[in-house]
């Protein structure tokens, strides 16, 4: 069974996401992104306007050309639905989108949930952690989550 692993607590949830691409990107990782268009938009900015050396190879799914998709390991999408399939991305990054059916998020490997301090967002999270509690999913807990992925960068 996969593991959840929410990150709460998040005062810059695009930043926060780009450091964490960015060990992931290091570590080899295909990783599907999920957010609402707005936060999407930033983070597709942030990606592009980095230092060159820290660049992180994306591509905006889905209607990236095929040969760009292949390549790209990572994808950014608002709904992860059917870009969940066999050989595509097995991670899975959550900013704020809905939660992805049963189905598809059985093909991950591992799902993280980054949670920002807005009341609404978090009032989403704990949503989405009941959800994957009722699915049978370990979910395992990050507060105090910048710290964690700075101390890995």
């Amino acid at each position: 069974m996969p593991v959840v692993e929410f990150h709460t607590g998040v005062t810059e949830p695009v930043a926060f996401a780009y450091r964490l691409l960015r060990k992931a990107y290091r570590m080899g990782a295909h990783v599907l992104v999920t957010a609402p268009q707005p936060r999407l938009v930033e983070l597709d900015q942030a990606l592009w306007t980095t230092d060159e050396r820290d660049f992180l190879a994306h591509a905006r799914m889905p209607g990236a050309v095929p040969a760009v998709a292949s390549r790209s390991p990572i994808w950014l999408a608002l709904q992860a639905g059917l870009l969940l399939q066999e050989g595509g991305p097995r991670v899975l990054v959550n900013l704020g989108a809905d939660m992805a059916g049963g189905d598809a998020l059985g093909l991950c490997e591992r799902v993280i949930e980054i949670v920002a301090l807005d009341v609404d967002e978090a009032h989403a999270g704990r949503q989405r952690w009941r959800d994957y509690k009722a699915l049978g999913w370990e979910i395992k807990h990050h507060g105090n989550a910048e710290r964690a992925v700075d101390s890995g960068s």
